[in-house]
């Protein structure tokens, strides 16, 4: 696998955890543990009696787990991890999660992604602030390019959008 992809929006099937982890019946439990941990999901795996055998939703066993959004999202994260690609493309990966899960991705960043190359999608800068190179477009056209603290202290599209964005979390 040359790619692991993150979107904003996938799907989780009605099937095992490491099922959907690795997106095969043949799989290894402990590289699926390890993901489910880079991830951000050990607490919640102390929960799950099955372990990685254990059913996402009720469709195929009455014991299987109602997820929520955010620990959804973390499975897809894991997904990618499990894949262990050379490039990781990340798109709006963390929309579902509340903002302590989404900090928690964001400060083990580099050690989820680790050697790989990663893009990473987002709209919210707030979460591009631990990126090395940050992108700018605008209508298709790459305007800026830099850091966050370089791109927020010059003038540009980078730093009206940040001013924006930043207006609601001010006092």
């Amino acid at each position: 696998m040359l790619i692991g992809i993150v979107f904003q929006d996938f799907s989780l099937l009605s099937l095992k955890l490491g099922e959907n982890v690795a997106c095969s019946d043949q799989y290894s439990q402990e590289q699926v543990l390890a993901a489910l941990h880079s991830a951000g999901l050990s607490e919640w795996m102390t929960k799950q009696l099955e372990s990685v055998d254990t059913y996402l939703y009720k469709d195929y066993a009455d014991n299987g787990v109602e997820i929520s959004g955010g620990e959804a999202q973390k499975i897809a994260i894991a997904r990618a991890i499990y894949k262990n690609a050379p490039l990781v493309i990340l798109d709006e990966p963390t929309a579902a999660l509340n903002p302590r899960a989404e900090a928690e991705i964001y400060e083990n960043f580099d050690k989820i992604i680790s050697n790989k190359t990663a893009v990473y999608i987002s709209h919210r800068l707030s979460s591009c602030r631990f990126c090395h190179n940050i992108l700018v477009f605008d209508c298709g056209h790459l305007i800026q390019t830099g850091m966050h603290e370089q791109l927020v202290s010059q003038p540009g599209q980078y730093q009206k959008l940040w001013e924006a964005q930043a207006q609601f979390y001010k006092g």
